[in-house]
């Protein structure tokens, strides 16, 4: 007689109710870590301690590009990317999750073990910053159980409703414990930086900017920044304060009191990224207010075989200057407090920064930074130096064409031609430009206003109907003409001519 078989396995979940399983999940786990990160730290957010960890893996050639294609948003096209990536494993874990909870929830423990890694290898984190992710996986294992069950009995559209309120009442309360920490109060109190000596005053023929030059101060707004922050690190005035070390007589400390209540001086100084390509939008001018580093250095006093000064920000990135730099009165380095005028901006290192004329920034202008370490070369190697970029990094002699654009039409004629160029700390004596292939013409410069800062240059060229290319080149105060041979950004900044096509007609 025939017995009936009962079929023991597992009803399969639809694609959609698994897919929203492992979504909702990734969810909840990103968002409770978030919350937990506002209580300890906002960069143990596993989330963004995996961006910044891919940051500092990122090779060479592929920050590079980012940075060329994409500019200021390079970190922002990150943190989209990875959370498409994120949504679309999580959805797969999900898929494969039909009959079973198991294969979902051992990829959410990998994810999971990520996020720990991650955070434990950042140097700004501390042990309690692991809270963050372990609290991301367990909760994301959880709440992956209780939705492939609730799935399973028909309760998911309560389920899933539950948790998505959850994830997002998780994600803005860390957005509001980080704001506990909000550095734009501490800021705003600050109030207007007032030097005792102010900076030269900028001649009005400082800049050509009626034709199509930048202005000569680049407002706060548009001033360049490159640099490896995933988020703007939230430093109070309250909170911070810079510690000076190593090779000195003795160690110094300072609160933003220390720096603020002394007699402030302010410098007009021209910034460079090495990052700049030829022809390039990161240059910048500012006046700067702050104190003499010189001075903070002459306090702890230098030690025999010291070599660089090893600068730390509160994110955990590092520079190296060589100590003959940051100690040289005559070269201008500033620990500074402001830009032009108002405190230093979030994104631009508030609330104290090194800014060292001459120098590409990766070696010279570390921002949010809360140590200074006298030292060696051999001691201590900084971020970019373990990463290909040269030791040494003075900034190269460089012009630009910033109008016409490229390939822009113009009526023929006379046609003029304009841009800037810097050789900052020796400074511009001369720019020259070339119509196609014909003789080199001197183009009219800028009143200068110191050897730090760009200056700005323009020629009228008799232009026939047709396409026409122009090419420019700098001769610095040391008699040193800018070569044509083209080099890229790595070790220690780009080389060449910059030159745009446009047509007459």
């Amino acid at each position: 007689m025939a017995t009936a078989t009962t079929n023991t396995r597992p009803e399969r979940l639809s694609l959609v109710r698994a897919a929203l399983c492992g979504v909702l999940a990734l969810a909840a786990a990103l968002a409770a870590g978030h919350l937990v990160a506002g209580l300890v730290n906002g960069n143990a957010s596993p989330y963004l301690a995996v961006g910044n960890t891919a940051i500092d893996l990122t090779p060479l050639s592929l920050k590079d590009f980012a940075v060329r294609t994409f500019g200021t948003y390079d970190k922002l096209v990150l943190l989209v990317g990875m959370g498409i990536v994120l949504l679309v494993v999580a959805a797969g874990a999900g898929v494969a999750s039909r009959r079973s909870v198991w294969p979902g929830g051992l990829v959410i423990v990998l994810f999971g073990l990520v996020g720990v890694a991650a955070v434990a290898a950042r140097p700004d984190l501390n042990t309690a910053a692991l809270a963050a992710p372990l609290v991301s996986l367990v909760v994301g294992v959880g709440v992956f159980r209780l939705l492939h069950r609730g799935a399973r009995h028909d309760a998911s559209r309560r389920s899933f409703l539950l948790v998505a309120g959850g994830a997002v009442l998780a994600g803005v309360g860390g957005q509001l414990l980080g704001r506990t920490r909000d550095a734009a109060s501490s800021r705003a109190a600050v109030g207007p930086l007032v030097p005792a000596r102010t900076a030269p005053a900028i001649p009005l023929d400082a800049d050509f900017a009626r034709f199509g030059t930048p202005p000569f101060l680049t407002p706060n707004r548009d001033f360049y920044r490159v640099d490896t922050a995933l988020t703007v690190p939230q430093l109070r005035t309250e909170d911070w304060s810079l510690r000076l070390h190593g090779l000195v007589r003795a160690e110094e400390r300072y609160t933003y009191a220390d720096i603020h209540d002394r007699p402030l001086v302010e410098r007009t100084i021209t910034m460079t990224c090495v990052s700049n390509e030829v022809g390039g939008p990161y240059t910048s001018t500012a006046n700067f207010t702050g104190v003499d580093l010189a001075d903070l250095l002459d306090e702890a006093g230098i030690q025999p075989g010291a070599e660089q000064l090893f600068a730390t920000s509160v994110d955990g990135w590092t520079s190296g200057t060589p100590v003959t730099a940051a100690a040289d009165r005559t070269r201008g380095a500033m620990l500074a407090l402001g830009m032009n005028g108002e405190p230093l901006p979030l994104e631009h290192g508030f609330p104290a920064r090194l800014v060292i004329p001459g120098l590409y920034g990766y070696v010279s202008a570390t921002k949010w930074v809360v140590d200074l370490e006298v030292t060696t070369w051999q001691a201590r190697q900084a971020y970019w130096l373990r990463r290909g970029w040269a030791e040494q990094a003075p900034i190269k002699t460089q012009s630009r064409i910033d109008f016409p654009k490229g390939f822009a039409t113009v009526p023929a004629g006379t046609v003029r031609v304009g841009g800037i160029a810097w050789a900052q700390h020796t400074g511009v004596d001369r720019v020259e430009v070339r119509l196609d292939n014909g003789p080199w013409q001197d183009a009219r410069l800028s009143t200068e206003v110191n050897s730090d800062t760009w200056r700005m240059w323009y020629a009228d060229l008799p232009v026939s109907p047709g396409f026409h290319q122009v090419t420019c080149r700098a001769t610095d105060r040391s008699g040193y003409t800018q070569t044509q041979d083209r080099a890229g950004t790595v070790p220690d900044g780009a080389t060449g001519w910059h030159g745009i096509s446009f047509t007459a007609n």
